[in-house]
């Protein structure tokens, strides 16, 4: 029995030894609830999209334009099979570039029910994380044709990034009413 016992008792004392000799688990610290979206410029402001409602990220394609339709919408480009509705975005609220190139545009892609559409962004500045308690209820810089569209901000580094809203976007009839009739 003592042979038996003799090697339970070398690794008990080995366990004990390992539990008095472990240092103690870091401090836990509460975690920081982070909020993420796309951030992107239009009109030299800084905006963020929620990233549920952008499935894609592109160059401005090649496209075609569309007869009878209103300026704000550029044509469409096939995108690996798809038609993609382009339209301006700063052309559909009346501002401002803050890229003269088109080579520095993006597109925004966005599907929601039925709508498959690109708005054309004078630049992309990928994901943004943002922690949940620098939320605000609204900036009063963002210009009031936008502002429908917008549902509050985040602040970072004293800086707002609006939250634009496509799903608001989409819901507005003067965005899906192309026809220039």
């Amino acid at each position: 029995m003592s042979a038996q016992a003799a090697p339970f008792a070398v690794l008990t004392d080995i366990a004990q030894r390992s539990r008095s000799m472990a240092a103690g688990l870091p401090e836990q610290q509460e975690a920081i609830e982070l909020w993420n979206g796309i951030g992107f410029v239009l009109a030299g402001k800084r905006y963020v999209a929620p990233m549920g409602e952008v499935v894609e990220l592109l160059h401005v394609p090649r496209y075609t334009h569309i007869p009878g339709v209103r300026s704000f919408m550029l044509g469409a480009a096939n995108v690996r099979g798809r038609l993609l509705p382009l339209v301006d975005l700063a052309h559909f609220f009346d501002l401002p570039r803050s890229s003269r190139s088109m080579r520095e545009r993006r597109v925004l892609v966005i599907e929601q029910d039925d709508v498959f559409s690109g708005l054309v962004v004078d630049g992309v500045l990928g994901m943004q994380y943002f922690s949940s308690d620098s939320f605000r209820d609204r900036d009063d810089d963002v210009p009031p044709v936008v502002q429908p569209f917008v549902h509050g901000g985040y602040e970072r580094n004293e800086e707002i990034w609006n939250v634009f809203s496509t799903v608001s976007l989409v819901e507005d009839e003067r965005f899906l009413d192309v026809a220039q009739w």
